[in-house]
């Protein structure tokens, strides 16, 4: 018999857990699993919850800075913590009423996802942290994300054989067979006071695998359109016996795609699939990003409500998903649905999570603290902001180099290649000699992934202007840092940050440039040329650029609309690892390069601090 006490522990938690939805499902202790309505039928509550995007933390800690996780929101991150809300609510609802699931993108994105592909690769002897912590939850199916195919298939059929439960994806089938080439669905039994239910969880992954993975999926696996696959899956499982079914569709909910329309099939189709195939009762969202409490999208063919919910990313929510079925003529009928999200800064971590994967973080920290390498030159970012910075040119021949490798195979291989990149502080100050992981990490704070895009010369003019907004009008030769940087424009009257300023660098050949201060805004950039010569407008450059900007962020013109050429979803800051540890040594001497200045009426800028 459960203590009274304990059981108000947990209605506590999980209230104080709550942070959206409908004011029905916030009230947590209210719908038993059984009821009898008004109408005489009884009444059983189904849970489902929900996890996405985990990219394999783990534990509330950011292993480049060796501290737990802290930012703006005070969030919490990682599986130990969503763990301890999931056992709160089957304790509360009851285990055998609650199902739990993930939308994918699970073992990839911390140092602690590269130390068990790279450095102490998973095998029969040595378990992925994101199997055991996810077995020690007693998930019910997991959801392939286009991430799970980052370290190659070799490692994910490792991973799925040490589930302890299915791993999902319809739409995946193999290159030569055309079977499907993962689990496509899993039947659930749950049993009721008014007799069996069958729950049928789906996966599907977003098509964008095809390209983002290219070189670890091509000729092996292909990608069907979410919708496509669905129309001939659903009515498979209702075939199989399924009573309600619910999807795990990494895909986000806000249609579109970042590919444009090099594929014949969306990158975001969740809302597309509550629309157009019947029979699906709930979708849990992943791939976005994005914090979707509770959303109702309505089927064109029924007419009935679909429920869609997506909890925020890394684990910092978790989605409760409550369906009411009632049973009718001997069919379960989905009477109505809601979602909230639970909140993991309320909760300490799961203990059996942690005793799971301790070993395994321990070792990645040590990992991240050793040395991997050496740099020839200090690399500093204190005056980056107005003068060439041998970190920059780091950050963008990295980022050149690995994008040259990524169209090496493709149309785009005789393309010379551009890298933009920016100072996201001024604190970056990293000296010559022995180099961490963490060292090498520092030099690039954010999470932003690398893309690469096609763009014309007249289109680097542009966003060399654009770029160059962030300078003051200057009318002398010398100047302080203050009255030089972070001009104040219309879309940032408080002054322009610092990481939207943008160097713009050549790999083949130099990208020359001068930024000249006493000219007006939009006719700043002179002198621009490539390998000596001036830069035809029509010219046509591979750029490699991060994520946040390709979106549009800062809002420089041109890079939304242009075709992309590669987008490997790959953090930029692992990149950077990467090169370090494939190389031993961050050369200055290789990809420091002098090829832009400040100028007041052509002559050189002197700026102090």
């Amino acid at each position: 018999m459960t203590d009274p006490s304990t059981a108000f522990s947990r209605r506590a938690m999980l209230t104080a857990a709550f942070v959206g939805g409908s004011a029905a499902a916030a009230a947590l202790s209210a719908p038993a699993a059984q009821a009898t309505p008004a109408n005489g039928r009884k009444q059983f509550t189904l849970t489902v919850l929900g996890t996405t995007d985990l990219h394999n933390n783990v534990f509330n800690w950011d292993y480049f800075k060796d501290l737990p996780y802290a930012d703006a929101a005070g969030n919490k991150v990682g599986i130990a913590q969503a763990a301890t809300l999931i056992k709160a609510v089957r304790a509360e609802r009851g285990a055998a009423n609650t199902l739990t699931i993930d939308s994918g993108d699970t073992i990839q994105g911390t140092p602690l996802a590269y130390y068990f592909a790279k450095v102490n690769p998973i095998s029969e002897t040595v378990k992925h942290p994101m199997a055991l912590a996810m077995n020690a939850v007693g998930y019910d199916a997991v959801g392939l994300g286009n991430h799970e195919f980052n370290y190659g298939i070799p490692m994910l059929r490792t991973w799925e054989k040490q589930l302890d439960f299915p791993l999902l994806g319809a739409n995946v089938h193999d290159a030569g067979t055309g079977r499907r080439a993962f689990t496509p669905y899993v039947l659930k039994r749950v049993k009721t006071e008014n007799g069996w239910l069958t729950v049928g969880l789906v996966g599907f992954v977003t098509p964008g695998c095809a390209l983002w993975d290219r070189d670890n999926v091509q000729g092996k696996l292909d990608f069907n359109g979410i919708v496509e696959e669905a129309k001939t899956v659903i009515p498979e499982m209702k075939a199989a016996g399924a009573d309600v079914v619910i999807v795990s569709s990494h895909s986000g909910a806000t249609p579109g795609s970042s590919y444009g329309d090099a594929l014949p099939f969306p990158e975001n189709a969740s809302t597309q699939l509550a629309e157009e195939v019947p029979g699906i009762d709930a979708i849990l969202v992943g791939h976005a990003h994005l914090e979707i409490p509770e959303r109702f999208v309505t089927n064109k063919a029924t007419g009935r409500p679909v429920l869609l919910t997506e909890p925020l990313k890394w684990g910092m929510r978790v989605s409760v998903m409550d369906l009411e079925l009632v049973k009718h003529r001997g069919q379960w009928l989905v009477a109505s649905a809601h979602a909230h999200l639970l909140d993991a800064k309320t909760v300490d971590a799961d203990p059996a999570v942690v005793s799971a994967v301790q070993a395994g973080h321990e070792a990645t920290v040590k990992y991240v603290n050793q040395v991997i390498g050496t740099s020839t030159a200090p690399l500093s970012t204190a005056t980056a902001c107005w003068e060439d910075s041998a970190a920059i040119d780091a950050i963008n021949y990295v980022q050149a180099s690995t994008v040259k490798a990524e169209l090496a195979n493709g149309p785009a291989a005789g393309l010379p290649v551009l890298s933009i990149a920016a100072a996201f502080s001024r604190s970056v100050d990293v000296k010559a000699g022995p180099l961490t992981i963490r060292d090498v990490a520092g030099l690039y704070i954010f999470d932003n992934t690398l893309l690469s895009i096609k763009v014309t010369g007249a289109q680097v003019k542009d966003y060399l202007e654009w770029s160059a907004q962030y300078f003051k009008a200057v009318s002398g030769t010398t100047a302080r840092a203050a009255d030089v940087t972070n001009a104040a424009t219309a879309l940032a009257p408080n002054g322009t940050p610092d990481y939207n300023y943008d160097v713009v660098y050549g790999l083949d050949a130099p990208l020359n440039y001068e930024i000249d201060l006493a000219r007006p805004v939009g006719d700043r950039i002179r002198n621009l040329s490539y390998d000596g010569a001036p830069v035809p407008a029509g010219m046509e450059f591979a750029m490699a650029i991060n994520n946040y900007r390709q979106s549009g962020g800062g809002g420089f013109p041109g890079v939304k609309s242009a075709p992309v050429l590669s987008n490997s979803q790959q953090e930029i800051r692992q990149r950077i690892i990467d090169y370090v540890v494939d190389r031993g040594t961050l050369d200055a001497a290789v990809f420091s390069q002098a090829n832009w200045r400040l100028t007041v009426n052509g002559e050189p800028l002197t700026v102090t601090a």
